[in-house]
């Protein structure tokens, strides 16, 4: 979706995945086949594309460094790719930038997590501190005495403790930085998990101009912080009041965005790409409603019907295995602004 955005404004886009005829790579000029740290790889990269960039943040950063070590311009830089893969770098760095988040401890061993639980209490989420993702190694403690079991779930890897948060719902803002500075924010979306992985995603959501307010400050301090350039997604718990934690960031376009596409004149896509090629930001404001729904797995298989729905705009990933679980496309229904 990257890269159609980027084909639409009259670029051309090179893919370098180590998946033959991948989905990005077909709607592309040209993919340079090889694993994302082939150093080989990385430097012809380099030298054919004017800007880098990356669609999920578990990029090497090593690899976004080497990049920017040669001479390219890679952009969101290798600090926000760095910060967004480690959960206790991240924690730290939003709290010290005024966006609060859930109190936290790091765990290095079953001995840290003991004494970690004595400290947030429970229930806990326990977290592996990197590659994790939709659920992925993550396990609730509900007593002390499930430290043991639920070190082991996660491989006994270095990790996180969170305190649960209680919150009303869960929110997300999509946001953007140019070169120059300037931020473009879109409205909040509220967002539905299920299993650990969204489900849906309601745009623009209701919510008071005190909540909008906070989320949009948090959204600056972040980019500002990592002297961000390109769009990114900053997921949020709901406190109430305009109260809000901050759960985690992606430094990309963003699965809570995806109803940018039909709600919105210049979506998350072309914003990024406008962001990272110099462009002037794109306009954020809805002109419409939208509920985007996941399609996880065999739910790409009810194709014909969504297609059929006549408010429904359907857009389909491209990927050949449909496994239980992996995003396969997503639906949006667009009705009119309230």
């Amino acid at each position: 979706m990257l890269s159609q955005a980027a084909s639409r404004l009259g670029f051309d886009v090179v893919i370098l995945d180590p998946e033959e005829n991948s989905p990005a790579g077909r709607v592309s000029r040209g993919q340079i086949v090889a694993a994302y740290d082939d150093p080989t790889a990385l430097t012809v990269l380099g030298r054919v594309c004017d800007v880098v960039t990356f669609e999920f943040e578990n990029v090497p950063a090593a690899s976004a460094e080497q990049l920017a070590g040669g001479g390219a311009l890679v952009a969101p830089g290798p600090t926000a790719l760095s910060t967004a893969q480690d959960r206790v770098l991240e924690k730290t760095f939003l709290n010290a930038v005024g966006a609060t988040t859930v109190d936290f401890v790091a765990v290095d061993t079953l001995e840290d997590l003991t004494a970690a639980l004595e400290t947030l209490g429970t229930p806990a989420l326990l977290k592996t501190r990197r590659d994790g993702y939709d659920g992925k190694g993550q396990v609730w403690i509900k007593t002390a005495k499930q430290a043991a079991k639920a070190f082991a779930e996660i491989g006994g890897r270095p990790a996180i403790l969170e305190a649960r948060a209680d919150f009303t719902r869960e929110l997300s803002i999509i946001a953007a930085r140019g070169h120059d500075g300037a931020v473009a924010v879109y409205p909040l979306g509220q967002n539905h998990h299920a299993n650990g992985v969204l489900a849906t995603t309601l745009a623009p959501a209701q919510v008071d101009a005190a909540t909008t307010a906070r989320a949009r400050e948090i959204a600056e301090a972040i980019l500002e912080g990592l002297d961000y350039v390109g769009v990114i997604g900053v997921e949020l718990f709901d406190l109430g009041g305009g109260d809000l934690l901050v759960n985690e960031i992606a430094p990309r376009v963003h699965n809570t965005g995806h109803w940018t596409q039909d709600g919105c004149l210049c979506d998350q896509f072309e914003q990024h790409i406008r962001a990272i090629a110099g462009w002037p930001l794109g306009p954020t404001e809805a002109h419409a409603q939208v509920e985007m729904t996941n399609l996880l797995g065999d739910d790409v298989d009810q194709w014909p019907a969504l297609a059929a729905e006549p408010n429904a705009r359907l857009h389909l990933y491209g990927k050949a295995e449909a496994r239980p679980g992996r995003k396969m496309a997503h639906v949006n229904r667009v009705s009119r602004l309230a």
